[in-house]
């Protein structure tokens, strides 16, 4: 009998590893992708608000790595963006870092960028931009080229700072109320850098944090004195997250690395709130210039979102805001269909106190039925991709879930929380 087990075990990963391998070749380029710069016809609103019924939705990209010469990781990954705009209708899109891979011919870069931001601007949802630490450590253009060029599609409302504040990319953008009276909601946007000095990997850096002061008590000075609650968006998570953690000083099954200390293992903590998946080692900076404490201290910051570590979809709470990171958006083949997708994060304009989030995997969006959807459009390209993301998915869901009852049963301990 166990021999039986393990021939049909080893069949599978043989069928799995063939099927991983054709289903590529066979999937035409996808011809949705619009490689133009920007059209100059396309017109975004701007002034970002509560929509009629009162509310913000926001939809949280991230670690994207768009890349030419990955062809059957880029047409799937646009077609995904695609779809989640359109299944989404999000008000506003924040893309938080390692966006494009920047090459040495600078027209290369502009055209992945096009691919991406048309996405945007040919649906009229506005986008809010920063960068990573990927996004200019190579390559032809500076952080304010990327920016420039950024700002040249008509949906972009990312700002550029200038000189005034390290990096590039750090501004707030106010959310208005339905009727566009007064301001209702705030976004927080950082360019968290990309490696310090010894090559480590950065973070927000003190001028950047005096300027966040400066503007939270600006806006709270213009609401009668109350502070405008706001949600973070920025590339590289704060230090802090250890602190949110629970601590062992041993590994186990479920337990990560800290990234700096080889000595501490980290995992969710039972006694904190705490939601979704970790599944990788947290990379924060190996700096920390007071950031997250800054935002305790002005008590306006709801939660932070981060990409950077692509694995990880979780949020833990520490001394009231939650400490968030997203799924890279970026579809990276076999069996990462667990580690692919998007955040969505909803705000009620009647009570701006919180919000919700739920994160979506490939694995939970695409299934067999949505492939035969689109066998049924004639179109055969978005038939193979979304054929590859159900058939894949569905293994990988599967070995999560065994994953997860694998360990509980031997430790007691869940290793996830209800995203």
């Amino acid at each position: 009998m166990k021999k039986r087990i393990i021939t049909g075990v080893s069949l599978t990963l043989i069928f799995v590893l063939i099927a991983g391998i054709l289903l590529p070749i066979l999937r035409p380029d996808y011809d949705g992708v619009n490689f133009n710069a920007s059209d100059k016809t396309n017109t975004t609103d701007k002034v970002i608000k509560f929509n009629s019924e009162g509310k913000l939705k926001i939809l949280h990209i991230t670690d994207t790595h768009l890349n030419l010469n990955h062809k059957y990781n880029f047409d799937p990954t646009i077609w995904l963006i695609e779809n989640a705009c359109d299944k989404e209708k999000p008000d506003i899109v924040m893309l938080t870092g390692d966006n494009v891979v920047n090459c040495e011919n600078a027209e290369d870069t502009k055209k992945m960028i096009n691919a991406l931001m048309n996405i945007f601007d040919s649906r009229g949802i506005p986008v809010a931009v920063t960068f990573g630490n990927h996004d200019s450590e190579q390559g032809s253009m500076t952080r304010e080229e990327l920016m420039a060029y950024y700002n040249t599609f008509s949906c972009s409302v990312s700002v550029d700072d200038g000189e005034n504040l390290s990096g590039c990319g750090t501004y707030n953008i106010p959310v208005l109320s339905s009727d566009g009276e007064n301001i209702k909601f705030n976004l927080w946007v950082f360019d968290s850098g990309d490696y310090d000095k010894n090559g480590k990997y950065s973070c927000v850096q003190s001028d950047q944090i005096e300027w966040y002061k400066e503007t939270s008590d600006k806006l709270k000075a213009e609401n009668d004195d109350e502070v405008v609650n706001s949600l973070v968006f920025q590339h590289i998570i704060v230090g802090e997250i250890y602190d949110a953690l629970k601590k062992s000083d041993s590994w186990k099954s479920y337990s990560y690395k800290h990234l700096y200390n080889e000595d501490e293992y980290y995992m969710f903590n039972p006694e904190n709130t705490n939601y979704g998946t970790i599944r990788e080692t947290p990379c924060p900076g190996y700096e920390n210039f007071g950031q997250f404490e800054a935002m305790v201290e002005k008590g306006d910051v709801l939660a932070m979102f981060t990409g950077h570590d692509h694995t990880n979809a979780f949020a833990v709470n520490h001394k009231g805001i939650d400490i968030a990171n997203s799924l890279s958006t970026r579809y990276i083949s076999l069996f990462h269909s667990t580690q692919c997708g998007y955040r969505v994060i909803e705000v009620d304009e009647n009570d701006t106190s919180t919000y919700e989030t739920r994160v979506e995997r490939i694995f939970d969006i695409y299934d067999f039925e949505t492939a035969k959807q689109e066998r049924k459009s004639g179109d055969t390209a978005t038939y193979l991709i979304a054929l590859e993301f159900a058939f894949k998915g569905k293994i990988q869901k599967f070995a999560t879930v065994v994953y997860g009852k694998f360990i509980e049963s031997v430790t007691d301990r869940e290793v996830t929380y209800a995203d």
